[in-house]
């Protein structure tokens, strides 16, 4: 009988092997979110890891009376994967015109990695700021926020000189430092992390990217270390599309470079001649009015015309001479016309001494 209850134990224990795997995910808010409701997103698509995707979104719960709140169930993939918690103050009417394509400035968000056996905390950092730090039993969990402190940094290097030599210079750099440390952390999905800010279209560094792909072998190594891990998941079919077309953009690029760069050169230089020489013809057509002009203006468009030149804006000039915008902007417009320019820099070009 004894070794029976043994056997119908180890069979139970084996049977509610899940519980062994349920996920906890927990953390505070500020008492300002504390009557705000706090989501778990599951991202799949890592062109949407920031913003609030409803069709993201697998659970809600709604913080206590402290700011605490908690995540748990037993229904996350075993591998990791990327979530985001974040907490917002739009009313449900408001939700589908303020979240217009992702965007919510009422939000505040975390993203990091786990998996269904994970316990995550989200404590208040020493300042008392939510949502900036992770404690985690997955190790890979809080990578994400280290790589937002090197790029972070990179955006301080970048804006100490705003000279295309330094850019050059320190887009090598970080690139570089950057991919390291993705790699040493033996998390693709880090990798991934870095890749979907280095290659977004929207950033400056986008054309440097091209420019990477087209001699670095990390991109190719990347999409090895995904098939490998996650040989599966939507994470590696996307980026293997992307890296498909990203390569042929830049072989169309090299190729038409390479064939029309000469004829391309030219009609810049020949379009740039012309403009100059109209440029000055106008300017120089101007200048030799701009005294005739002046007899045109009335003292009261001399007036603002003088107050245009000191930067004042259309308020402090109506301000300063007790009359209304709207008469001001009539004033303005008057005397563009008879000094024969269209806008404020145009105007102080022809009367810069």
């Amino acid at each position: 009988m004894k070794w029976i209850k043994t056997i119908l134990c180890i069979s139970f224990l084996i049977s509610s092997s899940a519980l062994w795997s349920q996920y906890k995910f927990s953390g505070y808010v500020d008492t300002t979110n504390k009557d705000s409701n706090i989501y778990l997103s599951l991202i799949e698509d890592y062109r949407k890891m920031s913003g609030i995707y409803p069709e993201q979104i697998i659970q809600k719960v709604n913080p206590d009376s402290t700011g605490y709140f908690m995540f748990t169930e037993n229904n996350l993939p075993s591998q990791n994967r990327i979530y985001r918690i974040h907490t917002e103050n739009c009313s449900e009417a408001d939700k589908e015109s303020i979240h217009f394509n992702g965007i919510c400035l009422n939000s505040k968000e975390i993203l990091f990695i786990a998996k269904n056996e994970d316990t995550i905390s989200l404590p208040f950092t020493t300042d008392d700021e939510v949502f900036c730090e992770v404690v985690s039993t997955n190790e890979r969990s809080n990578t994400f926020l280290k790589v937002d402190s090197i790029i972070e940094n990179m955006r301080y290097a970048f804006s100490s000189y705003r000279s295309e030599a330094n850019r050059k210079v320190n887009s090598i750099k970080w690139f570089n430092t950057l991919q390291e440390y993705g790699k040493n952390q033996n998390e693709p999905l880090t990798e991934l992390y870095i890749y979907s800010f280095l290659s977004n279209k929207s950033n400056n560094l986008y054309t440097y990217y091209l420019k990477d792909l087209k001699q670095n072998t990390y991109y190719d190594e990347l999409l090895e270390r995904l098939e490998n891990t996650y040989p599966n998941s939507p994470y590696t079919k996307q980026y293997k599309t992307e890296l498909a077309a990203d390569k042929f953009s830049v072989e169309i690029i090299t190729r038409e470079t390479s064939s029309y760069w000469l004829w391309i050169l030219i009609s810049l230089l020949i379009v740039s001649g012309l403009l100059n020489i109209f440029q000055f013809q106008k300017l120089k057509k101007h200048k030799n009015s701009n005294k005739l002009a002046d007899r045109k203006l009335t003292q009261q468009e001399k007036k603002i015309l003088d107050l245009i030149l000191q930067d004042k804006t259309n308020k402090e000039i109506a301000s300063l001479l007790f009359l209304s915008i709207s008469t001001i902007k009539t004033h303005i417009n008057n005397l563009y016309k008879k000094i024969d320019v269209e806008n404020r820099e145009e105007a102080k070009t022809l009367y810069k001494k």
